[in-house]
């Protein structure tokens, strides 16, 4: 940015320093004129100068020259005036003196007379001297005057001048310094680049030859992996899935149930067409409730009879067309399946019209043949068989054309897909004159039915019936002139999603691939939407980052605690099977001693039978002490002993009974207390085995975490050694740019200030000369 800005700045001053040097150049060439002016005409006016001196000097010259005639004249007078009187004494003599004087008289009267017209001549030309020296000094005194003006004015100019070069001066001494420590600052920073520089090119070195050995891994990865490139064929490529077009799919199920609504129109209205003209048949020209009507009459009313089962699977056809579009699915020709089906119940219905045709035609003719048919009636009927044969054909043409559109779908071959916008063309044309066609029926068969109801033997059954025929005939009309609009506002339509199909292919080849494709759509979907699953409530990301800690550890507890609550289950679970043994082993152990302390009781009856009295009740209280938490106690209450029957055997006296049961409290007491430590040390080492795992299980899930952190950070570190590789680059280009202006910037410099230091000479000399000429002028 910065050395933008003072390229723009140097830019700018190199401009004004160029408009400068060009003002600067036309005044010193208008200073070189007013010199060479000034020069010029001070040579004139030292020549004026010399003439007016020339002048002067010539007219003191004559002056006295003029003072010495006159002074001569007078004494010439006054010698005349002194003569006359010495004539007049002497005139005799003086006769020939007068002849002399007159003679001299007159050489002087010439000698006057030059020399008056010379004083004139003079006068003349003094005045004239004298009038052409003062035009001339004041033509000179306004030269000087204006030069004064321009000297003065240039003066201004060359000061402005000055000033500006000299605050040009200012500003480039100062930008010069600027630039000189940003020459510095960009020197320091070249060479930090360029240790930076050093420092990346041994990191992309290294990252080179990382990336060279991943390529050549990666180039035989694919070459072992990759099979093929299935978009390289067509016939592979037709098999992908095309991009999913929502809008085009809604767009053709709205055109396809706008034309199922149509199709049911002008379904019902054939229908309605059919049947009434069956009726009609029956009543006219013969009624059949009165007269037997003719064998072909028969025929033609047996055969519209079965009109429905031709008419209603056209309603039936176009119901499947769309229900068969669906916004799943992908709708072009190749897809349409179903069209098929429509264009054989339309081949159907044409074999039923050319069934009828001659029929009607015939049926026509009969009534003609009538006594009871004018003429106009004829030439009606004449204009409705050329109509139905009209629609016969025109029915033909258009199931032509739908089959020709339903072909993709089953045989490709039939049907190039360039052909696809005409043979669209072709079916809009088709409806058109459909349409025409009908409104020539309706048009006649108005005329036919007014005729017919003038007729005398009309009956109200023929009127009602032609009334039916003309509401359905007005039906097909209408029917068939909204599917002729409605498919010629969507024809563009259809034209442009033609070219809807796999990417970067010309379509669908085949309606097998189109079929497979249609399945494979359907797996992605089904696919995609197990996949989709609702999301919970977000976390915030630093929040998250947080507690993901905590969130690890709380798993992990949790996972350990899961555990040893299942241990202690299946522990649980053990103990109290073993409780259950112990309790049978007990019960056992109680029969047998209850057997043993019997079969005692027995023996030592004889020798003291209280003392066995006393020994069995004892025995007794022993063992009920085990079960008492299952057994009521049976005997007098007694304060728990702790007895065995080595005890009981090696009693001998009464004195001797307490020592065996302190020493079997002991014993007992002694194994008791070892196997509450033996379990305390149980359940420690079972707790410590418990959080080890858990320890061990938190600490692969840490190595894990580190393992994709390693490896994201390899990933960043690749994206930071490109970020180098492209800094780098850039830093060069940078580099040397800077290294060129600077360099540019220098040279701009020096050539600025030799410019500056030639301005300045050139002003000191203007300043000079024109000081020289304003003293000039002013001395003048």
């Amino acid at each position: 940015m910065a050395s933008a800005e003072l390229q723009g700045k140097y830019q700018k001053l190199a401009q004004e320093y160029s408009k400068l040097r060009a003002q600067n150049q036309v005044l010193k060439k208008g200073v070189v004129d007013e010199q060479a002016n000034s020069a010029a005409l001070k040579e004139q006016l030292k020549m004026k100068d010399q003439s007016l001196r020339k002048l002067q000097q010539e007219m003191d010259s004559l002056t006295f020259r003029n003072l010495q005639l006159a002074k001569r004249v007078e004494l010439l007078q006054d010698e005349l005036a002194l003569n006359e009187p010495r004539g007049k004494k002497n005139k005799k003599s003086g006769e020939s003196s007068s002849q002399l004087s007159q003679e001299q008289k007159s050489v002087f009267d010439e000698d006057l007379q030059k020399k008056i017209e010379e004083n004139e001549r003079l006068h003349i030309q003094f005045f004239e001297a004298d009038e052409q020296h003062k035009h001339v000094e004041a033509e000179l005194r306004n030269r000087l005057t204006t030069l004064e003006t321009e000297a003065a004015q240039n003066q201004s100019v060359v000061d402005g001048l000055t000033r500006k070069y000299m605050e040009t001066i200012e500003k480039l001494q100062n930008d010069k310094a600027k630039l000189e420590v940003k020459s510095q600052v960009l020197e320091k920073e070249a060479k930090e680049c360029r240790l930076r520089t050093e420092e990346c090119q041994l990191q992309l070195k290294n990252l080179h030859e990382d990336l060279s050995g991943r390529l050549e891994e990666s180039l035989l990865i694919i070459n072992e992996k990759v099979p093929f490139n299935d978009t390289k064929y067509s016939q592979y490529n037709a098999l992908n899935v095309p991009l999913h077009n929502r809008r085009h799919q809604l767009k053709m199920r709205d055109i396809a149930g706008q034309a199922l609504a149509f199709v049911q129109d002008l379904v019902m209205a054939l229908l309605n067409f059919h049947t009434y003209t069956e009726q009609r048949i029956q009543i006219f020209p013969v009624d059949s409730a009165i007269d037997t009507i003719s064998p072909l009459n028969q025929k033609f009313s047996q055969y519209l009879h079965e009109n429905a089962a031709y008419v209603r699977p056209l309603e039936e056809g176009m119901l499947h067309l769309f229900e068969s579009i669906t916004e799943d699915t992908v709708t072009v020709l190749e897809t349409t399946v179903k069209l098929k089906i429509f264009s054989e119940h339309l081949t159907s219905y044409i074999c039923f019209l050319r069934k009828i045709l001659p029929y009607q035609l015939k049926s026509l003719e009969e009534e003609c043949e009538s006594s009871l048919c004018p003429s106009a009636l004829r030439a009606r009927n004449l204009e409705l068989s050329q109509d139905m044969k009209k629609m016969t054909a025109v029915f033909e043409k258009l199931q032509t054309y739908v089959a020709l559109l339903a072909l993709p779908s089953t045989a490709p071959d039939g049907l190039l897909r360039t052909n696809y916008s005409s043979v669209l063309t072709n079916v809009g044309a088709a409806l058109h004159g459909f349409h025409d066609v009908m409104k020539d029926i309706s048009k006649h068969y108005s005329q036919k039915a007014t005729i017919e109801h003038e007729l005398p033997t009309a009956t109200q059954k023929l009127i009602t019936t032609n009334d039916c025929i003309l509401s359905s005939v007005v039906a097909l009309t209408n029917g068939a002139g909204k599917i002729a609009s409605f498919f010629n506002n969507n024809v563009d339509y259809f034209m442009a999603s033609l070219s809807y199909g796999p990417k970067a292919a010309s379509g669908f080849i085949s309606p097998l691939s189109a079929e497979c494709m249609l399945q494979y759509k359907k797996k992605a979907a089904t696919y995609m939407k197990a996949l989709k699953k609702p999301l919970g409530d977000s976390v915030p990301y630093e929040e998250a980052l947080a507690n993901r800690r905590v969130l690890l550890s709380s798993t992990e507890s949790r996972e350990g605690l899961a555990q040893q609550v299942q241990q202690s289950l299946e522990k649980i679970s053990k103990l109290e099977q073993e409780k259950e043994h112990w309790m049978l082993e007990a019960q056992l152990a109680k029969i047998k001693l209850e057997k043993e302390n019997q079969r005692i009781a027995d023996k030592l009856r004889s020798s003291s039978s209280g003392q066995l009295v006393g020994l069995a009740q004892e025995s007794a209280a022993t063992v009920n002490v085990p079960d008492q938490e299952e057994t009521t106690a049976k005997t007098v209450p007694e304060p728990i002993q702790s007895t065995s029957l080595i005890g009981i055997l090696t009693k001998t006296s009464d004195s001797e009974v307490p020592d065996v049961e302190s020493r079997e409290d002991l014993i007992k007491n002694h194994y008791m207390a070892r196997i509450v430590e033996l379990t305390s040390q149980l359940q420690l080492a079972d707790s410590k085995s418990v959080h080890f795992y858990a320890e061990c299980r938190a600490l692969s899930k840490r190595l894990a975490l580190a393992e994709k952190s390693k490896e994201t950070l390899t990933e960043e570190m690749k994206l930071a050694s490109q970020n180098i590789s492209r800094l780098q680059d850039e830093l060069t280009t940078t580099k040397r740019s800077y290294e060129d202006q600077l360099s540019m910037m220098s040279d701009h410099l020096c050539s600025m200030n030799e410019t500056l230091s030639k301005q300045r000479e050139e002003i000191d000399t203007l300043k000079m000369s024109s000081k020289g000429n304003s003293k000039k002028n002013k001395n003048r």
